[in-house]
């Protein structure tokens, strides 16, 4: 079944489009430096050797070329808040509650970090709860407590479509090394491929989900190897190819096809000799073997009809079918992994592809798989691979440049480079079986979480005003009536959930009985015409400026939010009220103009 495919009760993920990053009509990859161990670093002293480093605005890929490797340490270490690192955990918690009716997930791992620091690697609940699921009770039949396994920081878990990540990572080397071409019709690798009318797909589109394959067929029906190929090669377009977003695991079943043919390798010598054995992956891998066992969480009570195979408490072989009767080794899911390999490659990723001495792709494909090539689909972006600026597991660390995925066992991963911080969230959240969760609300939580821990520093003083991030609320901040008054100015902040959660400047002239927008700028350049703004600001600060539209008004900033996500949420500071002459005749860094705020829902802060 295909991954987050029971989201939102539709079977498809949020939809992607077409569009390339080029240059003189040529895509701009580098030049392949190999993914074994460099003979040098190209860091020097603190970088070379993994200094924690927090990050900053211009860390990431496609930025100079850092070697940062991982360490342990506290929260502050990583320039994050601990209180909110112990809220994330706490928050996790109560998803091993009923929520609302089943837990969310038997147990999960979680690791946050930043920089070089692993500041959270936690582990709560059981790894191994159940032995089957009872359908006609609907509970979980629960092992012995000497049979039961908790959770440790080193559980592995079957990854599900998280997998198609190292899929993708490895057919982009394949594209740094000249035997692949993004743009290339699959046909030119696999001729039979054209069956169906898929004969226009390019390599790209099947990275990007917009070759126009259905979401999923039943390949597992079919017993052979040939039977497989031959639903692959004669399935029809659902789309014209690069017309239509549409997840489907196919896509990634297609390349991996396409690796194997270009290399002359199976997928899992690929996996190990390019990615996990030049990283240090050690617990990564297709088909663990059985000395895994003890250390691996279980999946799911498969029976039908939920499931399309009989097996049972599956734990230590791949849960998805397709991929199970591939042999355990597919391109869309079967890799296994922990944590902390996990978080390895966050950090190659974050470092512009090298990670310690070895280098598994260069700087600039990094930037391409963290760069939407759908542009014509906006609100639903994707680069080579990975989900970009997806809210709905990403939470409030979504930007432009957040990259991501998430699989249908209950994983996650999620890398902002604007901060530099990196997120793993591994649950088994099929565990007895997959109808009791819905939704990534522990995703979006932890993520929240995680963006919460990242500081906003005043850009006046000590605090600054916040708005807080709550879904559902309305929150205003009043200035008074000020005689003489004819400007605003302030600085501003915001980082909001795109056309949902606007921050808003707003005028009464009636005492607060009615309320009008007011139009305003940011920076003396950029115009609000609607007096309105949201989505991502750059996470900086903005000088914002309006006129007054008369004497005796009164002016608030309003943020309201709906019920699905939240950004970061909005900072105010450093509010001033100035006459015709640009003369203060209010500013809140004087404590009597300051007590005259009314602040409903803000808060002060210094974070």
């Amino acid at each position: 079944m295909t991954e987050d495919a029971a989201r939102d009760g539709v079977l498809s993920r949020r939809a992607f489009g077409g569009g390339v990053l080029a240059l003189g009509g040529a895509v701009v990859i580098g030049a392949v430096p190999g993914a074994a161990a460099a003979p040098g670093s190209e860091g020097t002293g603190a970088e070379a050797t993994g200094a924690e480093g927090a990050g900053s605005a211009g860390a990431g890929p496609g930025r100079a070329a850092r070697r940062t490797t991982l360490r342990r340490g506290s929260a502050e270490r990583a320039g994050l808040l601990p209180a909110q690192l112990d809220r994330l955990v706490a928050d996790a918690e109560a998803f091993l509650a009923p929520s609302p009716t089943h837990p969310w997930y038997a147990g999960a791992v979680l690791l946050a970090g930043r920089g070089g620091t692993v500041a959270l690697h936690r582990p709560i609940g059981s790894a191994v709860r159940y032995s089957a699921y009872d359908e006609k009770t609907d509970t979980g039949v629960e092992l012995p407590p000497e049979e039961q396994r908790p959770m440790t920081e080193d559980t592995v878990f079957d990854l599900a479509s998280v997998s198609k990540l190292f899929t993708s990572i490895l057919a982009v080397q394949q594209i740094e090394r000249g035997a692949l071409d993004l743009e290339a019709k699959v046909t030119a690798y696999l001729p039979e491929f054209g069956g169906g009318g898929k004969q226009d797909v390019t390599v790209r589109q099947l990275l990007t989900h917009t070759s126009g394959f259905r979401s999923w067929i039943p390949l597992y029906r079919e017993p052979t190897r040939e039977g497989k190929l031959r639903l692959l090669w004669n399935e029809v377009p659902a789309n014209p190819p690069g017309s239509a977003y549409l997840y489907s695991d196919l896509n990634l079943i297609s390349l991996q096809l396409i690796l194997e043919e270009i290399t002359g390798h199976g997928l899992e010598v690929l996996l190990h000799d390019e990615i996990t054995a030049p990283l240090g992956m050690h617990r990564t891998r297709f088909n663990p073997p059985l000395s895994w066992r003890a250390d691996i969480a279980a999946t799911e009570d498969a029976r039908r009809p939920w499931s399309g195979l009989d097996r049972g408490m599956v734990r230590g072989e791949v849960h998805d079918e397709n991929a199970y009767s591939m042999g355990g080794v597919a391109g869309h899911a079967g890799i296994f992994s922990r944590a902390w390999d996990l978080a390895i490659l966050a950090r190659t990723l974050l470092n512009g592809g090298a990670y310690g001495r070895a280098r598994i792709l260069s700087p600039e494909s990094v930037e391409l798989m963290f760069t939407d090539f759908n542009t014509a689909f906006p609100g639903d972006e994707h680069g080579l691979g990975f989900e970009l600026y997806q809210h709905w597991y990403m939470g409030a660390m979504a930007t432009p440049r957040t990259a991501g995925h998430t699989g249908f066992t209950g994983t996650s991963l999620v890398l902002d480079p604007t901060t530099d911080a990196f997120l793993i969230v591994l649950g088994n959240s099929v565990h007895p079986v997959r109808s009791w969760r819905s939704g990534s609300a522990p995703r979006v939580a932890a993520a929240n979480g995680l963006a919460r821990a990242v500081p906003v520093r005043p850009a006046r003083g000590r605090t600054a005003w916040f708005s807080g991030m709550a879904s559902a609320t309305t929150a205003t901040l009043t200035l008074p009536q000020v005689p003489g008054a004819a400007r605003l100015e302030c600085a501003l902040w915001w980082d909001t959930e795109p056309g949902a959660d606007p921050v808003a400047l707003e005028a009464s002239t009636d005492g607060g009985t009615t309320w009008q927008p007011v139009p305003f700028t940011t920076d003396g350049r950029t115009e609000h015409p609607t007096g309105a703004v949201g989505g991502w600001s750059g996470r900086v600060w903005h000088t914002a400026s309006a006129p007054l539209p008369g004497p005796d008004t009164l002016l608030r900033w309003r943020y309201t939010t709906d019920q699905r996500y939240v950004g970061r949420g909005v900072y105010v500071d450093g509010l001033r009220l100035l006459d015709s002459a640009g003369r203060p005749v209010f500013d809140e860094v004087r404590p009597a103009d300051g007590a005259r705020i009314d602040a409903n829902g803000w808060t002060r802060s210094a974070d």
